[in-house]
């Protein structure tokens, strides 16, 4: 399979090229989002690809959303080409494996956030003031330390630079009580199964974020869902509290990156091959112990 980068899809309206999906309307009322191989760090796009990223992240999130679809309700039509509009069959080379055919949400401006280890950005914020996103914790955790139960923090959506973490509170003032109190039980009850089942393939389901959105009035899960982009899963054997774990993500991308010269601004550097190899191996890692197959 060829190395996408940047899909170039002719005819179709690009209305967004993220750091990894590209975003295509199809008629009014649908999207066609395409998964590249791009990969960022510290919220840039590097100057090297992944092969089979795009793949590997859409097919992991089509499990999930299989797997959850008796939850919650998700936008997914379809991922088979051949289920496509016709107008959509002369980019199969493209878009086959890596694409989504889906119905088009009006969006909720709040990632939503479940945490059930402290870690990342949550491990800052438990630091500086003993909580995260204004959620009084036990004093003396540890770094990646389980937390007593698994919390809501959501997040501001940032289309540039990092998310901005929130309170419950300011989320609600932002789009409604009832609202976010919806997505506060949505998320946790996500959380809750999604763990629960990581924890029989071996993996710890750190924290992970997802996005909702209304099509019609229908409340539904949107983008990716639980993948190494947008979750931490760690190997349970060698979970050890007390420091940074090992991750089934971009690990050796970050650690080369901070292991060189750079300001971490726009360009991002260009990667040496075993940085790609092994960060390609993880990611298919991930898929083939979360989904028990093979890509």
């Amino acid at each position: 399979m060829p190395l996408i980068l940047e899909s170039n899809l002719p005819g179709l309206e690009l209305i967004r090229r993220g750091k990894v999906r590209d975003v295509y309307a199809v008629g009014a009322d649908k999207l066609l989002i395409v998964a590249s191989d791009r990969i960022s760090a510290f919220d840039v796009i590097l100057g090297s690809g992944i092969p089979d990223k795009g793949r590997i992240l859409t097919q992991i999130s089509l499990f999930w959303f299989e797997y959850l679809k008796g939850f919650v309700p998700n936008h997914l039509i379809s991922a088979n080409v051949d289920e496509y509009p016709a107008e959509l069959q002369q980019y199969r080379e493209q878009i086959e494996g890596r694409s989504m055919f889906v119905h088009r949400a009006k969006m909720v401006d709040v990632e939503c956030v479940a945490r059930g280890y402290i870690s990342g950005s949550g491990w800052k914020d438990y630091k500086q003031t003993g909580a995260i996103c204004g959620i009084s914790l036990p004093s003396g955790l540890r770094e990646s330390d389980r937390l007593p139960a698994p919390i809501f923090t959501p997040a501001t959506k940032a289309q540039s630079g990092h998310d901005e973490n929130i309170s419950f509170e300011t989320a609600a003032e932002s789009i409604g009580v009832e609202l976010a109190t919806r997505l506060r039980d949505l998320t946790l009850g996500i959380y809750d199964r999604a763990s629960a089942f990581a924890e029989t393939r071996g993996i710890i389901l750190a924290d992970t974020k997802f996005e909702f959105g209304f099509v019609g009035s229908q409340l539904v899960l949107g983008d990716e869902v639980l993948t190494p982009d947008s979750s931490r899963f760690w190997p349970r054997a060698s979970y050890a509290p007390g420091g940074a774990q090992p991750s089934y993500d971009k690990q050796f991308v970050r650690d080369y990156l901070e292991s060189i010269t750079w300001n971490k601004q726009y360009p991002g550097p260009v990667l040496p091959e075993e940085v790609v190899i092994k960060t390609r191996e993880k990611y298919l890692e991930a898929y083939r112990v979360l989904t028990g197959r093979s890509l």
